[in-house]
């Protein structure tokens, strides 16, 4: 496995119990290192194999040093080296020492100098500058994994880098790639074990897929001496979706808080069609129910379900939160967690589902967080046109650690999330609409390095969800800023905008932060008008 792991201290004061709610502070994160490298998943199937670990020594705003070690582990003489990677657009290499560097696209190698002779057990180094915060991928050494494990096919191209989808319609998906290295015949496309196309160059247009159908697929270059390693996953949709989903505009309503208001009502004041329905939780084990109290069906939830609908609505069920029982950390397996998910999507007929991974418990726990979205991909799987929101965390600069691994993971896991929407508030500073945007463009970023999408496709696929008035920290999101941070996500073409809550969407000015107004000076229902124009 090839990991990008960058490490963070996180703190901040500690979330009012009240709010029910969100999130890992940002104000007191700090970079300490970011390590890309070969990492053990049990024994390896090639325990001798040389390997090639890159190690970000430092990092600042613009770009990082970054130092590439080549172990021979086997019990031969190593006579020359090559190290290849990719590198995302957007991130490239300035300068570099102790080999010579060559660049087709953003697929850039390294051969020997005067280190190319490694005696078993020795080691050699190089190192380079890097401009941008993308993160290498689909490294090889001497077109064999990094990560050890034996070369794929000896005189094989290497690894085809940067997939991407360039394009879509209601029946076809087109998808590009930067060039092999070696020898190239052809590049087939993979969608699992199955290839889709067989072609020459470095493009193709997938057709005759149905429309608002999500695909994913892999790359192999090929030759005559055989086919390459697989590139990194990517995953497009057709147009032609006749609902959104989810909705784009579609605010948290938690009805066990905050004297909640009348749903239609609301709908008929503000013009908003969608809510985001607070919180599905654990009922007992892998158990669905709301809030951990109510029926999942046959009570106030469903009634409320049914009035939105009556009113030309809909809604989309938000699992987790920041506290009471999870689903998560109590269904054993992802087919349980799967299984629990379908049972609200069967009982509703849902359009689509939240994820709102938090806390301890789930955002910060690297096996509940891979049983989750393994238990997306199957959910997604057995339910044509659902859409899968996850929500969580970010600092100011973008999702943490916790944030990228998650994301990382997705991608690895082919967990086939539609949107992956950033809660940012909480972060303890003035100017929540400056860090929102900034926020914002860091998941951009983060999306785009690890699935290889242009901005336009990372926008499509992002969300905010703000928190309206006062946050716990005290920090003020007004009905001008929630209009500017609304209008730059339309601009933009964002999936998904939320916020924390339409129970607090109500005036109470004097500075205190409770559940059923926002500690502020508004309209009534102000943030919620403002989220039906998006």
């Amino acid at each position: 496995m090839y990991l990008i792991n960058p490490t963070f201290l996180l703190g901040g004061p500690p979330m009012t119990p009240a709010i029910r709610r969100r999130l890992l502070s940002g104000a007191a994160v700090a970079l300490l290192g970011a390590l890309v490298g070969v990492v053990a998943t049990g024994a390896p199937a090639y325990a001798a194999d040389p390997t090639a670990t890159i190690v970000k020594t430092s990092s600042w705003s613009t770009g990082f040093e970054a130092k590439v070690t080549i172990t021979n582990g086997s019990t031969t003489t190593i006579n020359g080296w090559t190290v290849a990677f990719d590198l995302p657009a957007g991130t490239g290499i300035s300068s570099s020492w102790d080999a010579n560097r060559s660049q087709s696209g953003q697929r850039y190698t390294f051969t020997s100098t005067w280190n190319g002779t490694i005696a078993p057990g020795g080691q050699a180094s190089f190192g380079f500058i890097g401009t941008g915060s993308g993160n290498p991928s689909n490294c090889t050494l001497n077109n064999a994994p990094c990560a050890g494990g034996g070369p794929t096919n000896p005189g094989a191209p290497g690894t085809p880098g940067n997939v991407r989808v360039t394009g879509t319609t209601a029946s076809a998906i087109s998808l590009a790639w930067n060039a092999s290295s070696g020898t190239v015949t052809g590049y087939r496309v993979y969608e699992g074990t199955t290839v889709r196309a067989t072609v020459t160059g470095t493009s193709t247009t997938i057709s005759g897929l149905g429309t608002c159908t999500s695909r994913t697929y892999t790359v192999a270059a090929y030759n005559g001496n055989g086919e390459s390693a697989k590139s990194g996953s990517v995953t497009g949709t057709t147009t032609g979706c006749t609902n959104p989903g989810g909705g784009r505009g579609a605010p948290y309503l938690y009805l066990g808080w905050g004297d909640p208001q009348n749903a239609a009502s609301v709908m008929s004041a503000t013009g908003v069609k969608w809510f985001t329905l607070a919180f599905v939780l654990s009922g007992g084990g892998c158990t669905p129910s709301w809030d951990s109290q109510r029926p999942l069906t046959g009570g106030v939830d469903q009634q409320t379900i049914n009035a939105i609908r009556a009113a030309g609505g809909d809604v989309v069920p938000s699992f987790g939160g920041w506290q009471g029982n999870k689903l998560g950390p109590n269904c054993a397996t992802p087919e349980a967690l799967a299984g629990a998910y379908q049972q609200v999507i069967n009982a509703y007929n849902l359009k689509a589902i939240d994820i709102d991974i938090e806390n301890f418990d789930e955002f910060e726990n690297a096996t509940v967080r891979d049983r989750i979205l393994n238990a997306l991909r199957i959910v997604k799987q057995n339910n044509a046109g659902l859409q899968t929101i996850v929500t969580f965390g970010t600092t100011t600069t973008g999702p943490n650690f916790n944030g990228l691994q998650l994301i990382q993971r997705a991608r690895e896991l082919n967990a086939n999330v539609d949107i992956f929407t950033i809660m940012p508030f909480d972060f303890g500073g003035s100017n929540i609409q400056t860090d929102t945007i900034n926020a914002a463009e860091g998941l951009k970023n983060a999306l785009k390095a690890q699935f290889g999408w242009s901005d336009a496709t990372a926008y499509q696929h992002m969300g905010i969800s703000g928190m309206n008035g006062l946050s716990d920290q005290q920090e003020l999101t007004s009905p001008a800023a929630w209009t500017a941070i609304r209008d730059w996500a339309k601009a933009r073409g964002l999936a998904r905008l939320a916020f924390w809550s339409v129970n607090r969407d109500r005036p109470c000015p004097g500075g205190g932060v409770v559940s059923n107004c926002s500690g502020i000076s508004q309209g009534d229902l102000e943030f919620t008008r403002i989220t039906a124009g998006f």
